[in-house]
């Protein structure tokens, strides 16, 4: 599994270093290490809590090994993974290729091409509407008014598009795996999203081209505002959006 070609190339930057701080907030989560960075993931919402307690952890997770908590990236436990993914971002230095552009910048889509978009990214939308030949979005919760079709029929569409985006959530359910596999025939495959590990060396032989993500400038803002339930209208300043090529 991807997860955990991720987590064996992350897991020895860990090693000495503790989790300072982390905060599983409504719709991110975040980790700052020690003598490293501060990462984020989206915090994935599936299914009913069975108690007030989410995490049976909580109250031991920040002090622990860095390396203990990128490997929670492996549990099923969607929660659980957020803080892992989160850990593993903290730990990913931005790579010196990466350039600071936004990926309607550096998406080379063309008309007439077919591009599917798992997750919904409203700014790439229009973008992507006005210069491509179709464009057809799937997410877990459907919204006809916004053309928004039922993920599982990813399936169905992404084998003959051109383009494809995904959203670097589908790490934390298990579904990155066979979404890139289902992306054989296209040219371009960008993983996108605050939740995108900067790690080339794992997606490149996966057939990604381009990986889209943040990195976090301002760990005491983002912090804050991951606390307060904020997201990515609030980051601001506080992150530095970052696309990264793999293929020319």
């Amino acid at each position: 599994m991807l997860a955990n070609q991720l987590v064996d190339y992350v897991k020895e930057r860990g090693a000495g270093r503790k989790a300072a701080d982390v905060r599983i907030g409504l719709g991110y989560t975040a980790v700052r290490v020690e003598d490293a960075g501060c990462g984020l993931a989206y915090t994935l919402h599936e299914g009913e809590y069975e108690s007030c307690c989410v995490v049976a952890e909580a109250g031991r997770v920040a002090g622990r090994s860095a390396s203990e908590l990128v490997g929670w990236l492996q549990n099923p436990d969607v929660t659980a993974a957020a803080v892992g993914l989160a850990a593993l971002n903290a730990l990913v230095p931005a790579p010196p290729e990466a350039v600071d552009a936004d990926i309607a910048d550096v998406l080379p889509v063309r008309a007439g091409d077919a591009v599917g978009m798992v997750g919904y990214f409203g700014p790439l939308v229009g973008p992507m509407r006005e210069r491509a030949g179709s464009l057809r979005i799937f997410e877990r919760k459907t919204n006809p008014a916004l053309d928004i079709l039922p993920d599982t029929e990813a399936g169905a569409y992404l084998p003959d598009c051109d383009v494809v985006i995904l959203t670097a959530s589908a790490l934390l359910n298990r579904t990155m795996d066979r979404l890139l596999e289902l992306c054989g025939n296209a040219r371009e495959i960008a993983v996108l999203g605050p939740s995108t590990p900067l790690v080339p060396e794992v997606f490149r032989p996966r057939g990604v081209t381009l990986l889209s993500g943040l990195e976090v400038v301002d760990p005491a803002r983002i912090l804050q505002i991951v606390s307060e339930g904020g997201g990515t209208r609030q980051f601001g300043r506080a992150v530095r959006k970052l696309s990264l090529r793999l293929r020319e």
